[in-house]
């Protein structure tokens, strides 16, 4: 059986931050202190050559859809550098695209790095990518991101439940024809952001309209085009929309202002993400905020904890969000 650091810590009454330094000879724990919990981690058997030197930030890309322009992102790449940081770990940043001929040799040395901890960034990952990864000699956590067929350690965004507050709050709004701007790019999180919005409409026994479903881009300027071809084939629209994201919500805003509706006057609209342009959109946008600095720092957090406590249990942690009413939607 592998020892913990939590064991450690009870047998010597340190905390297990102080043993966690302790054993990777990190400063702050005074000499005398160190070596009873070295000589204590050596008694129980403890493999003190089992040392995580680094946290490596693996950016997967599929196709960059998400991720390459995305204000999201760079948000929880900074909670994951500042949170490994102030644990004492330096942070490698790895992307790793799926299309490139050397994607294999660099996924191997990825994950034969046993000094290595992963941070998986799974934005743009879809079920049949996740494999290679169940074969890695390093602890790895995942970071938005899940797979339905291979479980890991695991911290997302409360996708579904999030999506039903949205529609529910357009349904309190007094709207019963929703809509719903789709990414045209399926990523797991708009799945599940999906079943969210298809859930609330089926409780209150509203149906979702096919003509009312607009697949369009994930980048502004696609989701502007996409909603443009949109309203040339639909002549009515629902009394509101809900977005995959922000970015989806803003492309399509400017493509309907164009063709002369008013926001939110002829049609509301709710995004998802809370990107900082969001709150200087013409109007402003109601949305659901996502703690990303927060999401960043509680995936490291998490892996080291796994790290150090050699943990067989996977988890998975959906992180709540908050709901922010700008003024995309109006009451009717």
């Amino acid at each position: 059986m592998k020892v913990s650091v939590r064991k450690i810590s009870e047998i010597t009454g340190f905390s297990p931050a102080t043993v966690s330094n302790a054993l990777n000879h990190k400063k702050g724990v005074n000499k005398e202190t160190a070596d009873r919990i070295l000589k204590t981690a050596e008694e129980l058997g403890y493999r003190l050559d089992e040392k995580i030197s680094k946290i490596r930030f693996v950016i997967f890309r599929r196709n960059g859809l998400i991720i390459d322009d995305s204000p999201f992102h760079p948000a929880v790449i900074e909670g994951v550098e500042r949170q490994a940081k102030s644990l004492g770990y330096e942070t490698v940043f790895n992307h790793v695209d799926i299309n490139d001929m050397e994607y294999g040799t660099q996924l191997q040395e990825i994950l034969s790095d046993t000094e290595s901890a992963i941070v998986l960034l799974g934005t743009e990952m879809l079920e049949e990518d996740f494999e290679p990864y169940t074969h890695a000699k390093n602890k790895i956590i995942l970071l938005d991101g899940w797979s339905d067929h291979y479980f890991f350690d695991s911290v997302l965004i409360s996708n579904t439940d999030s999506a039903a507050r949205a529609v529910e709050y357009l349904i309190g709004k007094g709207h019963r024809d929703i809509g719903y701007l789709r990414g045209d790019f399926r990523i797991q999180a708009f799945c599940y952001r999906e079943i969210g919005y298809r859930r609330i409409m089926d409780r209150h026994h509203l149906p979702v309209q096919p003509e009312y479903v607009a697949t369009v881009g994930t980048r502004i300027e696609t989701a502007y085009e996409g909603m443009q071809r949109y309203l040339e084939e639909t002549p009515i629209l629902p009394t509101a929309f809900f977005a995959d994201n922000d970015t989806i919500a803003i492309g399509a805003m400017q493509a309907l202002k164009e063709r002369g509706y008013d926001i939110p006057g002829d049609v509301s609209i709710i995004g998802f993400d809370n990107i900082s342009f969001g709150a200087i959109s013409d109007p402003p946008l109601t949305t659901i905020n996502v703690y990303k600095h927060e999401m960043g720092e509680m995936a490291v957090r998490e892996l080291m904890r796994a790290v150090e406590d050699g943990k067989k249990i996977k988890t998975k942690i959906q992180v709540c969000t908050d709901f922010v009413e700008r003024a995309s939607v109006r009451k009717i």
